[in-house]
């Protein structure tokens, strides 16, 4: 089912800056963290009850006297799902799984790059609890309902072997698609990360076959960096999109 205007936050967390996304259903108040990689303490105040920074980007209320006008629900969450499981992504879930008591659903092709969170955030001078093991295995097409917050899983190999981007639809706006590292604004997700099985023929391809077909409109909410469209990047991403022409800025014009 898909949602009415939903509530969207997001939080910028870590040393590599990366966007942690929450999820509510204004109607329900069932809320999904999405890639909960650092900081959890911040994004638990906040969802509990308003205290602290808050997020950085938001479609909801900013404080908890907003919500109370909008006679928005408490909210419940209901699940944590992740994008990858590179450390930066993924290196705080057990904090927040032991916070709310709630599953992790990861693709199982990014079981083994998560057994290395704790000791590649280590190369980065920090101190991860023991990886968390994931409760549910994603499969490549399949939509999940976590509460009422459906998503559509799209299996998009390349950055990792078991990259997802999550397909939230939408009835009273453009649907949002939650892309890890597989797309940018402007860029596409490395591939040369050791053990991440890693390939951009794959990530080319995974990028036109399962997010190039999505409506033009939708928004792309990627790992790091600045928000972007489907229709934008599909015309003018230089390594995969339309602008790459026959040889392409970057020679992968093949791939448009």
């Amino acid at each position: 089912m898909a949602l009415s205007e939903p509530w969207i936050e997001h939080f910028i967390v870590g040393p590599l800056q990366m966007r942690c996304s929450v999820v509510t259903d204004r109607q329900s108040g069932d809320t999904i963290i999405i890639d909960g990689g650092d900081e959890p303490r911040r994004i638990i105040d906040w969802i509990d009850g308003f205290q602290g920074p808050g997020p950085n980007w938001t479609t909801g209320p900013e404080n908890a006297a907003a919500a109370g006008e909008q006679n928005l629900p408490e909210r419940t969450v209901v699940a944590l799902v992740n994008t990858h499981a590179h450390f930066d992504h993924s290196g705080f879930i057990p904090e927040l799984q032991a916070h709310y008591q709630v599953d992790w659903y990861l693709h199982p092709d990014d079981d083994f790059l998560q057994t290395l969170a704790q000791a590649s955030g280590r190369r980065y001078g920090l101190t991860l609890p023991e990886p968390a093991v994931a409760d549910h295995a994603f499969k490549s097409g399949e939509t999940y309902a976590f509460g009422s917050i459906e998503l559509k899983i799209l299996h998009t190999p390349g950055h990792t072997l078991g990259g997802c981007c999550l397909l939230l639809s939408v009835s009273d706006g453009p649907d949002h698609v939650f892309v890890g590292d597989t797309l940018f604004a402007g860029s596409v997700g490395r591939t040369d990360i050791a053990n991440s099985g890693g390939d951009f023929d794959l990530l080319a391809h995974s990028i036109h076959t399962q997010l190039w077909p999505l409506d033009e409109a939708t928004v792309v909410h990627p790992g790091h960096g600045p928000l972007t469209t489907i229709g934008h990047e599909r015309r003018t991403n230089p390594f995969v999109g339309d602008s790459a022409g026959a040889g392409g800025t970057y020679g992968f014009g093949k791939y448009a």
